[in-house]
């Protein structure tokens, strides 16, 4: 019988991730090739976040290259390639550098406190385009046992742009969010919205993006990463109503512990 790619990953309701005991359990399975990037440094805070990037470079080698390339500085967990061939460049144990001038619930250092999947992707400068479906479906079950073995809440699997909003757009409009929403790894966007204006003015509206969790330094970057995420068929910006009652939404179902 002919199978394709992924015909052995389950349906989101199915999705079982296996018990483990310490950091390399349940890895075996899922990581391809060891590639020791001498990028990383010390932890010294428990893991409670997970960033997900596109590499914006032609093909997985070129990024590997420069991931493990101690004069650039830079580095992650992980690298999953187009075709769905997962590398671990750093032990989940170690600060890999990833995230760089970053801020996510108040926390200016996200590399201390995450694990960063990077993905193998040309990004907006070299064609950006959907993100494959065999390089998805690795990623699925890798967010799954990272989630589960460190406890990291769904509210705080993001991209790139949320936690660097002026610097960021990775990975983008295109990444698949809602499917990651469906095997309960990620917050999904909200289903209803009561349309209307919960927040007083603009400053309201931006106090209440920053307890989300957002770096309101710059505010239209802040919102355009806010898009991306929640409304990526229109990111300008713009703080309309349906902005408004996204965030407004997403805060409520936080606030009564909806986005554990």
């Amino acid at each position: 019988m002919t199978t394709r790619p992924g015909d052995d990953i389950p349906e989101p309701a199915a999705l079982v991730v296996p018990t483990h005991t310490g950091a390399d359990t349940g890895l075996a399975e899922l990581v391809h090739q060891e590639r020791p990037s001498p990028n990383f440094d010390e932890r010294t805070a428990p893991i409670d976040t997970l960033v997900i990037h596109y590499t914006e470079m032609d093909g997985p080698d070129l990024a590997l290259t420069r991931m493990c390339d101690p004069e650039a500085g830079v580095s992650a967990h992980y690298l999953i390639s187009e075709a769905g061939e997962v590398f671990r460049l750093v032990q989940e144990d170690k600060r890999a550098w990833h995230a760089g001038v970053s801020c996510w619930r108040g926390n200016t250092d996200v590399n201390n406190t995450s694990i960063g999947i990077e993905l193998d992707h040309p990004g907006h400068r070299h064609g950006y385009r959907e993100f494959s479906e065999t390089q998805f479906l690795a990623l699925v079950p890798l967010v799954a046992r990272i989630v589960k073995e460190h406890g990291i809440p769904r509210a705080n699997v993001v991209g790139h742009s949320d936690v660097a909003p002026q610097r960021k757009i990775d990975p983008g409009e295109l990444f698949p969010w809602d499917r990651l929403a469906e095997y309960g790894l990620c917050l999904p966007r909200p289903a209803k919205l009561e349309l209307g204006d919960p927040f007083d003015n603009d400053g309201a509206f931006y106090l209440a993006l920053e307890r989300f969790g957002y770096d309101i330094a710059d505010g239209r970057k802040a919102v355009e990463a806010f898009q991306r995420r929640w409304r990526p068929e229109r990111i300008d910006g713009e703080i309309d109503g349906q902005v408004r009652a996204i965030l407004f939404q997403l805060l409520l179902d936080r606030d009564e512990g909806r986005t554990r």
